[in-house]
């Protein structure tokens, strides 16, 4: 008779990966949350399953690159273009938690966790 593992093996990892994707949400908001979810993702992606893994890796990849975003929207902001990167960033930021939180739903790995675009 072979061992099963428990049916709430990825439970805790599916909880944490739409707690970083909610936190980068609210962080449109409250800074300090996405910094949070940034420092989440990196403690357990780790001890994560494949699926997890996966999405902690696009979570990270999302904060890095939308920091870089907002840096170079910070110093372009005295010219105009600088609100559109800001602009740019806050609807990128929406879309691809959105579309990560899609993919952890239907229990599937993301399929794109280094891309640059939306995901």
């Amino acid at each position: 008779m072979t061992e099963q593992a428990p049916a709430t093996a990825g439970i805790s990892d599916t909880s944490n990966v739409r707690l970083v994707y909610i936190l980068y949400l609210v962080g449109l908001v409250f800074g300090i949350t996405g910094i949070i979810g940034v420092i989440m993702a990196y403690i357990n992606k780790g001890e994560s399953d494949a699926i997890a893994a996966s999405h902690y890796q696009f979570q990270i990849r999302t904060f890095w690159i939308g920091f870089l975003m907002m840096f170079i929207g910070a110093i372009t902001s005295v010219f105009i273009i600088g609100w559109f990167v800001f602009l740019f960033w806050f609807v990128w930021l929406i879309v691809r938690c959105v579309k990560g939180m899609k993919y952890l739903e239907q229990r599937k790995a993301h399929p794109e966790p280094t891309t640059w675009l939306f995901g």
